[in-house]
């Protein structure tokens, strides 16, 4: 939480190394652009000196980041736009091999155990949602509750399915499905670090949705909180975002309707499975009504709710995500709409979620 000298030291870093392309994005995402202090000029101007370059991308989305904050909303997106277009070209995707996996996981997972009301409620508490839909935020607020801890993001429950699913069999979803659920419970309370810690243990993965049919197999009483944010507003926010190796459908408009439409179908094929076993959260009437709607999430959680926690500026445990800078700032109403700023260049991004089904506000 100490930005002031993590822009410090990526001020030297960028003074050692002049070409330091991930130092120079991380400046830009660090401070809040202003017309008064701002990097634009400079990385124009290392844009224009070789904007065809592979790592033009750190480049540009930090341009587009600092633009979008000065308000300059057509420019900002045409950086994003070259920022995608370079990422895109650096990658080996198709789209159609996650649609099939989520079909194929749908299928395995096709019916839904009933657990047995004498078993204790979870403490492993599963946050899950699309990223930039709000997940950390809603890992800041439960995470500042006493005895809460928070593991960030890890694959620890999918390590221990696959360890302890059959090794033949049927495809990989079908031997997730016939795993030993006892022994993937034990596995990750293990992994997790349950027996250093005797509080809620927070797993906040995004991607951990592939695994809803999984967790509550071996987690019968286990919270779920599944983060939704608006499908436009979701999709430019990843659009708008350069990821490490993650989310390699996030760079092209396309990609991004066929996968958030499948992402959809798992989710209300999970819904229809778990019902209310799933606590549905939506992003924006978090960020309105914080006061609200977190008690009520920290009671769905079987925590004890305390004030304190909306503040989650004070929140001092490490984030790793790509909101890190973000949630130092506390609760904010901003980012909700922010897809209106941008009517025309988001056309085409509605006209194909609404033809993959995807029906918008």
């Amino acid at each position: 939480g100490r930005l002031a000298h993590a822009l410090e030291a990526c001020e030297r870093a960028i003074a050692i190394d002049p070409a330091m392309r991930p130092a120079i994005l991380l400046r830009s995402e660090l401070a809040r652009a202003t017309p008064e202090r701002n990097n634009v000029e400079d990385l124009r101007a290392r844009i224009a000196r070789d904007p065809h370059a592979s790592d033009t991308m750190f480049l540009s989305y930090a341009l587009g980041k600092e633009l979008h904050e000065l308000g300059l909303f057509d420019e900002a997106f045409a950086a994003f736009a070259r920022g995608a277009t370079a990422r895109r070209r650096s990658l080996r995707y198709d789209v159609a091999m996650d649609e099939d996996k989520m079909r194929r996981i749908a299928a395995a997972f096709g019916s839904a155990s009933r657990p047995s009301p004498q078993e204790p409620a979870g403490r492993h508490i599963f946050i899950i949602g699309l990223p930039r839909s709000g997940t950390t935020l809603t890992e800041r607020i439960l995470g500042g509750l006493p005895d809460v801890r928070s593991n960030n993001e890890t694959n620890n429950f999918s390590s221990a399915l696959l360890r302890h699913a059959p090794a033949v069999g049927g495809d990989v979803f079908e031997r997730a499905a016939k795993a030993d659920f006892a022994a993937v419970a034990r596995e990750y309370e293990e992994l997790a670090g349950g027996d250093d810690h005797p509080g809620a243990i927070i797993e906040k993965l995004p991607f951990n949705y592939l695994y809803v049919g999984a967790i509550l197999r071996a987690f019968p009483h286990t919270p779920i909180v599944w983060v939704r944010r608006d499908p436009v507003d979701s999709c430019f926010a990843m659009f708008r975002t350069l990821f490490g190796a993650a989310y390699p459908f996030s760079y092209d408009f396309n990609e991004l309707a066929r996968y958030y439409a499948a992402y959809d179908r798992l989710m209300r094929h999970w819904t229809a499975l778990f019902g209310e076993r799933l606590i549905r959260v939506d992003y924006e009437r978090l960020v309105a009504e914080p006061g609200t709607v977190a008690p009520w999430l920290a009671d769905r959680c079987g925590l004890p709710w305390r004030e304190s926690a909306l503040d989650i500026s004070r929140n001092s445990s490490a984030s790793l995500t790509a909101s890190a800078a973000q949630v130092r700032g506390g609760i904010y109403t901003s980012s909700s709409g922010i897809s209106r700023n941008y009517g025309k260049h988001l056309a085409p991004l509605k006209e194909k979620l609404i033809a993959n089904g995807i029906a918008l506000a």
